[in-house]
């Protein structure tokens, strides 16, 4: 079966096709339809027809369509769930995850437009001021292929419910569940080319969206590489763009931590999507006095996971691709110091032959600096480097190019908040962790984690420019 864009509230195929291929087996799933520039031209033409008397719809008419949609994507859960374990490998527990989230985001900002104003601003008797928010017109995203249902609602809905139409180029690896949101939000009875999805590849479809004329906005998840040429792209025309890149996340765990739940945490926090998630936990920064003990309760977990396809449910499947398997394979098979307590390469048994599987992974002993410690590896593998003062693991968190999360473990509340202040992160967690946390929790980094914020009530703010008017009385 062949995935087709979805453009103008319809299903569009182009002349080329690529295979979509099942990271659990290697095997093709079906084609998916290879947009070209042309289609990008198209989808941005349906949204700018529909985006102005989109915009003129009250709050409360937008509201009902974003909380109809919500309620579709409840509904069809299961379908899409699996879709979205079979193309990125995840377990099916955890994309059924993905897509009760999904359907909050559209909830969320369905309610959330309905109370978004502008301000009146005193200045003298006779002068009244105030501002409003308006939607730039038609907005673009470029998606990532770890959680593609997620990222699609978190671009689409705060920019429908502001008054905007969207362009959306889902991850060569992951279109099916983007062009489902799609066809759902036309049954609840979306004007046609309100929100468009334009499969294919991204040096080719993506780069379209990012550089087209017609998009007034752009959104991107994905490496700090790609971000800096879409940011490049936008810039050519004065577009603002928001960036949610890569990240290389810390716990910091000090003597007085729970250890037993810093364990659970951050094992949780790694094996998550199979590590592929930008704000995945992947180096642990622990007391010198209780690193032992620490990485001993991990490796007991990490030991007892279970491996398999996404649709058996397992606690780890595959990663999306053989090419991200080699690149996670790469980076620790360039490991010069530090000792491998668990996992380290692909696993042996049988039943996953085929597949693009990779061993929980715990590294002890890493030098800072090194590759491994400095770059996004993007698979389920941490490593621990020691600290004996509080300035050392402050220096410790901040000594790498992304500043996306950081978590702190400790009793001491004086401690948690001095260290969250100095931790350089778009996020930090106190005695606790979450990928990304809640819908309502502003997200996005610091340096090259990128910039701007998705989620919460700031991604209102980032879909809408503010108009100031004055009216002399």
């Amino acid at each position: 079966m062949t995935t087709n864009a979805y453009i103008n509230g319809r299903s569009v195929a182009a002349a080329d096709t690529y295979d979509n291929i099942d990271p659990a087996t290697g095997l093709p799933l079906g084609e998916v339809a290879r947009c070209t520039a042309e289609h990008v031209d198209e989808a941005v033409a349906a949204a700018a027809a529909a985006q102005p008397a989109w915009a003129r719809t009250r709050p409360e008419d937008r509201a009902r369509l974003l909380t109809a949609t919500a309620d579709l994507i409840e509904r069809d859960v299961d379908r899409l769930a699996r879709l979205e374990s079979e193309d990125t490998g995840k377990p099916l527990s955890q994309a059924r995850t993905d897509a009760s989230i999904c359907a909050r985001y559209f909830r969320f900002y369905g309610h959330a437009i309905e109370s978004y104003y502008g301000q009146t601003i005193p200045l003298s008797d006779d002068l009244h001021v105030y501002t409003r928010k308006e939607p730039f017109g038609v907005v673009g995203s470029v998606l990532a292929w770890n959680y593609p249902m997620q990222l699609l609602a978190r671009a689409a809905a705060p920019a429908l419910a502001t008054g905007n139409a969207c362009v959306v180029k889902p991850a060569d690896e992951t279109p099916r569940t983007s062009v489902a949101i799609a066809e759902l939000f036309s049954q609840a009875g979306a004007a046609a080319g309100l929100l468009n999805v334009v499969t294919g590849v991204g040096a080719e479809a993506g780069a379209a969206v990012a550089a087209h004329p017609g998009i007034a906005h752009v959104g991107f998840v994905g490496s700090t590489e790609t971000g800096s040429k879409i940011a490049h792209a936008a810039a050519d025309r004065v577009a603002p763009v928001v960036l949610e890149l890569g990240g290389k996340s810390a716990h910091l765990v000090f003597p007085d931590a729970d250890l037993e739940t810093v364990a659970t945490v951050a094992t949780k926090a790694i094996l998550q999507n199979a590590g592929q998630t930008c704000s995945a936990g992947s180096r642990l920064i622990v007391h010198q006095s209780i690193r032992e003990e620490l990485l001993g309760l991990i490796a007991e977990r990490f030991k007892k996971v279970s491996i398999g396809r996404g649709l058996d449910d397992p606690d780890l499947g595959p990663l999306v691709s053989a090419k991200q398997q080699d690149r996670v394979r790469g980076m620790v098979g360039r490991l010069t110091q530090g000792n491998v307590l668990v996992g380290g390469d692909v696993p042996t048994d049988d039943g996953l032959a085929g597949g693009a599987y990779f061993a929980p992974t715990l590294i002890d002993g890493v030098d800072p600096k090194s590759e491994i410690a400095q770059q996004e590896v993007f698979g389920p593998v941490v490593v621990s480097m020691p600290f004996e003062t509080e300035e050392e693991a402050v220096a410790l968190a901040n000594c790498t190019d992304y500043a996306l999360l950081g978590a702190v473990w400790t009793r001491d509340l004086s401690r948690a908040h001095r260290l969250a202040t100095q931790i350089e992160a778009g996020q930090v967690y106190v005695n606790t962790y979450g990928a990304g946390g809640g819908v309502e929790l502003p997200f996005g980094g610091f340096k090259r984690s990128g910039y701007g914020r998705e989620k919460g009530l700031e991604a209102l703010d980032a879909y809408t420019e503010t108009k100031t008017v004055i009216v002399k009385l």
